[in-house]
């Protein structure tokens, strides 16, 4: 049997032995390869392609470990899966068509600038830890490395004014890994109000914990007290920086009122501080776990302000849940990468963290200049809400749009933009992520297809 599905290409940047590997998976997987065939010999392999016998054995160890074939001493490999219900071609293509999409203006927000981040410092160290075998060769802590959580102390603090130790300093891998981790320690089949359509990844944890979902009024300031009032919530999910009719930040007379309530009826207010570092236009006004170390528990991430693909989030716990956590620690598993804790804890503490964002500020206050002007001028008569920290406009055009129409001729001018659901004629353009040489060129796209895209 001649084995060319198996391609090696010494030229791509993929390694050789991850090549084999995904030839010989997908063979096994569309139904190429049947359980019981035989597989080429190492040897035969490796002298075929003119590659090393240990490149080879690196493919199919990996494939034993994961059960597509095994070994059989004296013999050689055979293919050990079977797969039952094959995808078709045509499917497969499609799926990899849509993961591997690219908007020429993109207006999503799913990836921040180039220009604001220094790649080569944080590559720098990344390399370092690796470099240290002793770090990688041994359990990370499951609360987050040590390093990490007093980096982090005095940086929520000087950002955020957030009052913490490194004790009470718990890491996770991303907002919905420490929502995880707060609704265990909560309990089961709590009541909690959040904002309608505000956090759908939230809404997902709550659910899988039981919880009883209802959605709190807001006003121009955020959430109503009269609201809170009427639902009775064990827990309330705040993002005091884009909150209200407005998406404003929330004043401090309203956020001392939620604490007062809170306080009165046992409740816990869980603080999602998404990106309140990243201020450009006013000044950060400190979080609600500054004024109350009682009842809030405070939510910080990294996916916007340094990297999306840096999945690291970290919450700071009152004394209440610390203690229910003290007790159950040691039976839980650190989800968060131990090499990026490390590398996120010494881009803290050399100053390249500040250095960073204060070019995120400047470069985002630009890009919002660019943006409002943009749209002032392509959008004439248009109702706008501009959302500081989390960096996207909504647009309410002054004519309605069928929608439908709007987005296939996106698609069709290589234009994307944030899924927005509360109203049915708004549209959400975060600059986040286009540069700002395509900015204003975006827009007037955009208007071009809104305005074609008209409701009769």
């Amino acid at each position: 049997m001649l084995y060319d599905f198996i391609t090696t290409d010494k030229k791509l940047k993929k390694p050789l032995y991850q090549q084999i590997y995904l030839s010989i998976r997908e063979a096994i997987e569309n139904g190429s390869l049947k359980k019981g065939s035989k597989l080429p010999s190492i040897r035969r392999l490796s002298a075929d392609r003119g590659i090393s016998k240990t490149t080879v054995t690196g493919a199919y160890d990996q494939l034993c470990v994961e059960g597509y074939i095994v070994s059989r001493p004296q013999s050689g490999y055979y293919v050990a899966a079977q797969f039952s219900s094959v995808p078709k071609t045509a499917d497969r293509e499609n799926s990899g068509q849509r993961q591997s999409s690219y908007a020429e203006y993109d207006f999503s927000g799913k990836s921040i600038d180039e220009n604001i981040i220094d790649l080569g410092e944080w590559k720098k160290n990344i390399k370092d830890i690796i470099n240290r075998n002793y770090l990688l060769t041994s359990y990370g802590d499951a609360q987050g490395e040590e390093a990490l959580r007093r980096a982090l102390q005095k940086y929520a603090l000087g950002t955020r004014s957030v009052n913490a130790r490194a004790d009470n300093i718990v890491v996770g891998a991303g907002t919905q890994a420490v929502l995880y981790l707060l609704c265990s320690l909560a309990g089961f089949g709590k009541t909690v109000a959040l904002e309608r359509a505000g956090f759908v990844q939230a809404e997902i944890v709550f659910k899988s914990f039981n919880y009883n979902i209802k959605y709190f009024n807001s006003d121009s300031d955020g959430v109503t007290v009269d609201s809170l009032k009427e639902i009775s919530p064990d827990i309330i999910l705040i993002n005091p920086n884009c909150s209200g009719t407005r998406g404003e930040s929330m004043p401090v007379t309203r956020r001392l009122e939620i604490i007062e309530w809170a306080h009165k009826n046992n409740a816990l207010i869980f603080e999602d501080d998404y990106n309140g570092e990243l201020r450009y236009r006013t000044r950060p006004v400190p979080c609600v776990q500054n004024y109350d170390l009682e009842n809030t528990v405070y939510i910080g991430s990294f996916s916007k302000v340094l990297l999306p693909s840096v999945r690291i989030s970290y919450t700071v716990l009152p004394s209440t849940l610390l203690e229910r956590y003290n007790l159950t620690k040691k039976l839980m598993n650190q989800t968060a990468s131990k090499t990026e804790q490390l590398a996120l804890a010494k881009y803290i503490e050399n100053g390249k963290i500040d250095a960073h964002l204060r070019r995120a500020r400047r470069v985002y206050l630009e890009k919002s200049k660019i943006l409002t002007s943009a749209v002032e001028k392509f959008f004439p008569g248009a109702q706008c809400d501009f959302n500081e920290t989390a960096l996207y406009m909504i647009l309410r055009p002054a004519f309605a749009v069928d929608k439908k129409r709007a987005e296939q001729s996106m698609k069709e001018h290589s234009v994307r933009l944030m899924s927005y659901t509360r109203d049915e004629n708004a549209f959400a353009l975060s600059f986040s992520g286009i540069s700002i040489e395509k900015l204003e060129d975006g827009v007037r796209i955009l208007s071009e297809i809104l305005s074609e895209s008209a409701a009769t």
